[in-house]
C-alpha cells in the first residue's frame, strides 16, 4: 500500500496550493505532486471587452505582479494598433519594468525565502518567518522593506499608485517623470545599491551551510527561456527569445515572441489547475524548460552594468555552462535586483523621461496581437484577438509560474527522494519540500488560467469533512 503524506498549504508562496508526497511501502518515495487549487478564468471574462482595456483588467489578476500584466498587455494592444510607441515612452515602460523587478525580487529574498535561508530549516516553524527573522535579524528585516519600498515608490511615481496603477495604455503611457520625482529617485539610489550588495554579501556567506541543497534542490538538466537584446545581452522589456540547454548551447536563437505557439505547448493534467507548458519541438514531458532569473541569466550573454556583471561571472562557476540547480534562483534574484538598480542609476538623467511625447495614436490595424515582456517570474505572454470594432474574441495568457510547473514537480521529487526515507518524518525535512517550491517564487494568484476544457473536480464536502458528492470532468 503506497501512503501518501499532503504539505497544505504550501507556505510563504504568493497563493494557495498543496504538495502529495507517494510513499511506497518500505518508505521511500516514488512520486511528488504540485497541486494548484485556486482557478481563475481572465481569459473568458475578458471576451467582449473593448482591447484597450485589457492593461487595466489583467493588472487585477495579481497585486504582486500588476506591473508585469499591464506592460505585456500594453505591448499586445501596441501591436493590435500596429504601432510603434514614442521613445520616451518605452524608456518610461523599462523604468517601471526594472522597478517592479526589484519590488518583487526583494519581497521573494527577503520576506518569504530569507526565513529559511538565514535562520535555517531546523529553526522551529512557529519562528521561522519573517517575524522571527526581525528578531533574529532586525537589519536585514529593514533593510528588505526598504529595498522593496525603493521599487514600490518608483512605480508610484511613474503610474500615480503602487498596485494596479492606470498608466501603461495602448499606444504608449499617461504621464512621464516630473524632475522632483527624479531628484527622488537619484536620493534613494545610493542605500538601495548598498542594500542589494549587503544582501549578495550575507547571502553568499551562507553557501557552506547549503552545499547538499546545491546539488538536490532541482539540480537537474532543463532547457532554458528568456529574452535577449541584439547582442544577446540580459533583457527585460523587449527583444527576442533565445533557448538554451544545461550545457549552455544555445538550442534556438532570435526566436519572436509573436510565433510562441511554434515553439510552446501547452498541456494539462487533471491534478492541478495550473497549466504545463513545454518546448514542443521535444513534446511533453519531456520539453522541460525554465524561466524567471536563473534563466535570464542562464540565456545573455552579459548583463550590461559593472556590478552585476562582476556577480554573473562569480554566478556562473556553480554550473557548467548552464546553472542547473533551482536553489541559485535566490542568488539570481539578488543579482537581478543589483543590476536593476545600477540600470535606473544609468537611465534616470535620460531627458526623455521628462518628455511630453508619450502616445501614438491609431485604430484596429490588427485582428491578432500578442504582447510579451519579462516578468520577474519569467517571460510572460499576453495572446489577443479582437474584432472589427476592438472587441477581445480570445486571450490565452502563458505565465511564468506555469512555465516553470514542470520543473517545480521535478524540483520537489527530487528533494524528497533525497530527504525522506520512512514514514516518521520530520517538519524540517517537509519544509526542505516546501522550500523547492519557494525558489521558483511562485506566484499562483497569476498562474492558473482556462486551456480548452481543463480538467476540473467539484466536491461537496458536510459540516464533517466527508465528501457527500463529487462531479468530475476530465
Amino acid at each position: 500500500m503506497k501512503k501518501q503524506v499532503l504539505i497544505e498549504p504550501v507556505t510563504r508562496v504568493e497563493g494557495h496550493a498543496r504538495i502529495s508526497l507517494y510513499l511506497d511501502e518500505a518508505g521511500e518515495v516514488v512520486d511528488a505532486k504540485f497541486h494548484v487549487n485556486e482557478f481563475r478564468g481572465f481569459e473568458q471574462f475578458c471576451i467582449g471587452r473593448p482591447f484597450r482595456e485589457m492593461p487595466s483588467i489583467t493588472a487585477r489578476i495579481c497585486g504582486i505582479c500588476p506591473v508585469s500584466h499591464i506592460l505585456a498587455s500594453s505591448k499586445a494592444c501596441d501591436n493590435i494598433l500596429s504601432v510603434e510607441i514614442p521613445k520616451p515612452a518605452e524608456k518610461l515602460r523599462r523604468l517601471m519594468n526594472l522597478a517592479q523587478i526589484i519590488q518583487s525580487h526583494a519581497l521573494s529574498f527577503f520576506h518569504l525565502s530569507s526565513p529559511d535561508l538565514i535562520l535555517g530549516w531546523d529553526t522551529p516553524k512557529e519562528r521561522r518567518n519573517i517575524f522571527g527573522l526581525i528578531k533574529e535579524n532586525p537589519e536585514l528585516a529593514r533593510n528588505g522593506i526598504r529595498l522593496r519600498q525603493f521599487g514600490q515608490e518608483l512605480i508610484e511615481l511613474l503610474g500615480g499608485r503602487k498596485i494596479h496603477p492606470s498608466w501603461s495604455i495602448a499606444g504608449g503611457v499617461r504621464d512621464n517623470l516630473s524632475l522632483n520625482s527624479i531628484n527622488y529617485i537619484k536620493s534613494r539610489i545610493p542605500e538601495a545599491l548598498e542594500i542589494a550588495k549587503g544582501a549578495l554579501k550575507l547571502f553568499k556567506s551562507k553557501f557552506k551551510n547549503f552545499e547538499s541543497e546545491f546539488y538536490t534542490f532541482g539540480n537537474f538538466p532543463t532547457y532554458y527561456m528568456g529574452l535577449v537584446d541584439r547582442e544577446g545581452n540580459w533583457e527585460h522589456y523587449d527583444g527576442c527569445i533565445r533557448i538554451v540547454d544545461s550545457m549552455g548551447n544555445i538550442i534556438a536563437d532570435k526566436l519572436n515572441p509573436d510565433n510562441y505557439q511554434e515553439f510552446i505547448g501547452e498541456a494539462v493534467e487533471n491534478w492541478s489547475y495550473l497549466k504545463f507548458p513545454y518546448y514542443k519541438p521535444l513534446g511533453y514531458p519531456a520539453g522541460i524548460y525554465r524561466v524567471g532569473p536563473l534563466a535570464r541569466l542562464n540565456v545573455c550573454k552579459e548583463i550590461g552594468t559593472e556590478l552585476a556583471g562582476k556577480e554573473l561571472i562569480a554566478f556562473r562557476k556553480f554550473g557548467s555552462g548552464s546553472v542547473n540547480s533551482a536553489f541559485f534562483y535566490h542568488y539570481a534574484r539578488l543579482i537581478e535586483i543589483l543590476a536593476c538598480i545600477e540600470k535606473i542609476n544609468m537611465m534616470i538623467d535620460d531627458p526623455d523621461l521628462t518628455s511630453t511625447k508619450l502616445k501614438a495614436r491609431a485604430g484596429v490595424n490588427r485582428y491578432e496581437a500578442v504582447g510579451c515582456s519579462e516578468a520577474p517570474r519569467g517571460i510572460l505572454f499576453h495572446h489577443y484577438k479582437v474584432d472589427e470594432n476592438g472587441l477581445i474574441t480570445f486571450v490565452n495568457l502563458i505565465i511564468a509560474t506555469g512555465q516553470n510547473n514542470l520543473a517545480m514537480n521535478r524540483t520537489i521529487l527530487q528533494i524528497a527522494r533525497n530527504y525522506i526515507h520512512g514514514f516518521d518524518i520530520p517538519e524540517p525535512l517537509l519544509n526542505k519540500v516546501e522550500a523547492g517550491i519557494r525558489a521558483y517564487d511562485p506566484c499562483l494568484s497569476c498562474s492558473t488560467h482556462a486551456f480548452g476544457m481543463m480538467p476540473m473536480k467539484i466536491e461537496l464536502i458536510d459540516k464533517n469533512g466527508n465528501v457527500i458528492a463529487e462531479k468530475v470532468r476530465n
